[in-house]
């Protein structure tokens, strides 16, 4: 969907959850923001039981003049109904008739979407999807600094603090927009209640400790998901654990934030399984958390059922799960039995390749943006870019480029869910990858030895020792005909497309 397919209505409506939080105050202000910018007259609104009342969320509305209003009983019918940070249906938003329904969201689905509606669960904001859009509409939200700043104050509270920030496009928003720093100071610091505090102190207080693997299991009491952040750090720093995971459970949704501080476990990795199928979770190796439907539970009943019970039963079962069920591996230290495996060579790929010379000049240090993180590297002379058949890119020196790659010189052309980007990082200036790339055939001179994998593995290479690659049952693990170390994962859904089995 395209914000400009709202145009075609005159009488719209903006509604954001029941309790609303930062995120769906900002997502809600923009969409009333570019409607008004159109010359339409919008009115945003939240229902539910509560008024709104936290202080950080007063400050919000007052200092950036959120126009939201109130409305418990709301019996118009409007000729278009938006929600935004929800999706119509859920348990969470007031159900408000219209003629025409549009959603606008970044949590899992769970209700059947209308024709209208944009839902991208990988993304850390309802607010980034809507700064996306705005930009696609050709539109800049720091064109006004509260706008801007409400947006950035939704992305920091959804991914706590920005601790739980992973996908490039909330990272590209974050860059980009202008803010006041004193407003968002001033509300970042109002941000917990003396009753908050009490439910800090109460969930540390009736901690569950896992001796075997060293992690804590934390219920919380229904609270700001900022304060999951605040106790699993804090949880963090007892002698004897590694892990933490804090919660809360309530019937609209459970909140989850991990914390981790020994490398065998990466906290965004954890966060995604303990979401998988039931929500989505992500964010750094060592700060992540994430966000479960409550229906999605598998015992999940009617709207009757011990929600907090339900939630602890699965955290429990996942933690156990995720705990027994991998080998971590150290390439360093290990040498696999190829007697039982297939020999195998590279087909020859359609790649992308980037002089980094070409798009800024030599000795600048640039930030690389992917999907997978981001990269910082000073160019030098004969530094290039690799693009990947997924768009993952990864610096490549031009000695080993001619020797495992044929160059072309026709233009690159393909299309990522994200287009890789360069930074300057001093400058802030940004330059577009695929608009430079040349064409490069890999060369089918390289040999593995592979075989499916049957269990879950960490793999630790020896070329990077703090950060592994997991592999699950279906991947392959390999290792170069010519380098016993040299042992990697590779994907079961690439490995048809990159290698083809030879003879011994």
């Amino acid at each position: 969907m395209r914000l400009n397919e709202l145009l075609g209505f005159d009488d719209i409506v903006i509604q954001c959850h029941d309790n609303p939080d930062a995120d769906a105050l900002s997502s809600g202000y923009a969409l009333f923001w570019y409607l008004e910018q159109k010359g339409k007259n919008p009115r945003f609104i939240y229902r539910g039981r509560n008024r709104m009342s936290k202080s950080n969320l007063l400050i919000m509305k007052e200092e950036l003049k959120i126009p939201v209003s109130y409305e418990p009983e709301f019996n118009d019918i409007p000729e278009l109904l938006v929600t935004v940070d929800c999706q119509y249906g859920q348990k969470n938003v007031t159900r408000t008739e219209a003629k025409t329904i549009a959603v606008i969201d970044h949590h899992q689905v769970t209700e059947k979407l209308p024709s209208l509606s944009e839902v991208r669960s990988n993304i850390g904001s309802c607010a980034t999807i809507i700064w996306d859009m705005m930009r696609d509409e050709g539109v800049s939200v720091n064109d006004d600094i509260l706008l801007s700043t409400a947006l950035y104050y939704g992305l920091y509270t959804d991914t706590n603090r920005l601790s739980e920030v992973s996908h490039p496009l909330d990272r590209d928003m974050q860059d980009d927009l202008s803010i006041n720093r004193s407003i968002v100071t001033k509300m970042v610091n109002s941000c917990i209640s003396l009753d908050e505090l009490k439910i800090t102190g109460k969930a540390i207080y009736g901690y569950e400790y896992f001796d075997d693997n060293k992690y804590l299991l934390i219920r919380a009491e229904w609270c700001d998901p900022n304060i999951l952040g605040v106790i699993s750090d804090f949880a963090l720093e007892t002698v004897g654990v590694d892990v933490c995971v804090a919660y809360y459970a309530s019937p609209g949704e459970i909140k989850f934030s991990v914390r981790s501080c020994i490398k065998e476990v990466h906290a965004n990795e954890l966060a995604a399984f303990l979401a998988e199928g039931i929500g989505g979770g992500g964010g750094h190796i060592i700060k992540a958390g994430g966000t479960i439907r409550p229906e999605k539970l598998a015992e999940y009943k009617d709207e009757d059922a011990d929600i907090e019970e339900l939630a602890g039963k699965e955290f429990r079962t996942r933690l156990e799960k995720y705990f027994s069920m991998y080998r971590v591996i150290y390439a360093k230290d290990t040498t696999l039995d190829t007697s039982g495996m297939k020999l195998f060579e590279k087909q020859e790929q359609r790649l992308g390749v980037v002089s980094l010379t070409e798009v800024f000049p030599e000795g600048t240090t640039v930030e690389i943006r992917t999907l997978e993180g981001d990269i910082n590297v000073r160019i030098e002379k004969d530094m290039y870019l690799m693009i990947g058949i997924e768009g993952e890119v990864y610096p490549i020196k031009k000695s080993k480029l001619e020797s495992s790659y044929r160059y072309s010189e026709e233009p690159y052309d393909e299309k990522f869910e994200y287009e890789p980007a360069i930074k300057d990082v001093f400058t802030g200036e940004r330059k577009s990858v695929l608009k430079a790339a040349k064409t490069v055939y890999s060369q089918g001179n390289v040999k593995i030895y592979s075989r499916p994998l049957e269990g879950y593995v960490k793999l630790f290479t020896a070329w990077d020792e703090e950060k592994y690659y997991a592999g699950t049952p279906g991947d392959f693990i390999a290792v170069r005909e010519d380098d016993p170390h040299d042992i990697y994962i590779i994907s079961k859904r690439l490995f048809s497309r990159l290698y083809r089995e030879v003879e011994k």
